[in-house]
């Protein structure tokens, strides 16, 4: 890749672009960003993705894995489930907030989400409403019991719909949304609890840096972690408003280019452009909820492939199946997987191949994956090219 450097340029005149980019570069700085490009830090493990990506997007779904185990597997290898929980829940180095969704955050990040919780403190509540006392009651009770369930507080819901939260789980909701209350582990997927005092290191636990730099930090952790985007898509790594990206950008240090293509002004990372990509491609399949890739226009842009998460559409509506996993090879998208399992047999029981080519990488994919999570077979039920069925059960051997 030739990147020329920063252009000089006259104050007077509107700021050019840092570099233009071919669709291709653009597409290697994304992948070297998101740690599928080069060889993975195994030293710093989970926890160094946890940093390089600024957080993991948490979902209920598990098929083969839950996302937040999935997206360390993808860049790193077979590294072992429980690895991954110790990596995020021991030692006060992780906590859980609402960044692009329920994420996994590094610690060190505490201080920069204190916009959300400062706002979160403003905002009406709307359809929970709480007695009085229970608030205090809460807290009272995590400090002098320690981490605790919403069931162990007193009741995660009531007698109703799932929505009918119990006093208990409206309070501790909310103070953790004002940053009172910290989820410090999941348990059998429900969140412990505990007081930010205790799980917070002194040094971080405050509130003191103002919305400015607050989002001025966010925004360049998106842009060191997308490597290259436009507005939308660092704005949206964190769920920022576009007006929010634009009073910080310049500030935040990310440079202006253009990506042959994209047909919209883009910000880069200087240091993403200050060598060029290289290195081996990870093959592996890809959770939906991988940041590589969830957003719908951002993947279209990048791969020029349309990936829709189908577990919410009706059975008899669906394309690529339930829980339809992306294959990265190459630095491409190449296909992708619906799983299952069944005992010791992992299930694709549907695959889509972009061409005969694609046929190694799915089958490596499926077999890599199948040994992570304790399967000793593979069987293919269904392939969109119904002539690519027994090229692919040859391969998996």
């Amino acid at each position: 890749m030739s990147v020329p450097g920063p252009r000089v340029r006259s104050m007077t005149t509107a700021p050019r672009p840092a570099a233009e980019l071919s669709a291709d570069e653009a597409r290697r700085i994304a992948l070297r960003a998101q740690g599928f490009l080069g060889a993975p830090d195994r030293r710093a493990g989970v926890r160094g993705v946890l940093r390089g990506l600024g957080q993991v997007q948490l979902d209920t779904i598990s098929v083969l894995a839950r996302s937040h185990e999935l997206i360390p597997y993808a860049r790193l290898g077979a590294v072992g489930r429980t690895t991954v929980e110790e990596a995020y829940w021991t030692g006060s180095h992780a906590f859980e907030y609402w960044s692009h969704a329920a994420c996994v955050l590094p610690v060190e990040e505490w201080p920069h989400f204190a916009f959300r919780r400062r706002a979160y403190r403003n905002r009406p509540h709307w359809g929970h409403e709480l007695s009085a006392g229970a608030y205090d009651k809460v807290i009272d009770q995590l400090r002098a019991e320690g981490p605790r369930t919403a069931t162990e507080l007193g009741g995660a819901k009531n007698k109703g719909e799932w929505w009918d939260w119990s006093d208990s789980k409206i309070a501790v909701e909310r103070a953790l949304m004002y940053g009172e209350v910290v989820v410090v582990e999941r348990r059998g997927w429900k969140r412990v609890y505990d007081l930010a005092e205790r799980a917070i290191p002194q040094d971080l636990l405050h509130d003191d840096l103002d919305d400015a730099e607050c989002v001025r930090r966010l925004v360049r952790q998106a842009g060191e972690a997308l490597g290259v985007g436009t507005r939308a898509d660092i704005a949206d790594y964190h769920r920022l408003k576009g007006e929010q990206f634009d009073a910080v950008v310049e500030a935040a240090g990310l440079v202006p280019v253009t990506v042959a293509g994209w047909g919209k002004p883009a910000w880069a990372d200087p240091a993403a452009l200050a060598s060029e990509p290289r290195g081996r491609h990870r093959t592996t399949l890809l959770s939906p909820f991988d940041s590589l890739i969830w957003e719908r226009a951002r993947t279209e842009r990048i791969f020029g492939f349309t990936h829709r998460l189908e577990a919410y559409v009706p059975k008899q509506k669906r394309i690529h199946g339930y829980f339809a996993m992306p294959v990265l090879a190459g630095g491409r998208l190449v296909g992708r997987v619906d799983p299952a399992r069944e005992g010791g047999t992992l299930v694709a029981r549907q695959v889509t191949l972009d061409g005969p080519k694609a046929v190694p990488a799915v089958a490596r994919a499926l077999r890599e994956a199948a040994e992570w999570v304790g399967c000793d077979a593979v069987r293919v039920e269904r392939v969109d090219a119904p002539e690519l069925t027994k090229p692919l059960v040859t391969a998996l051997g």
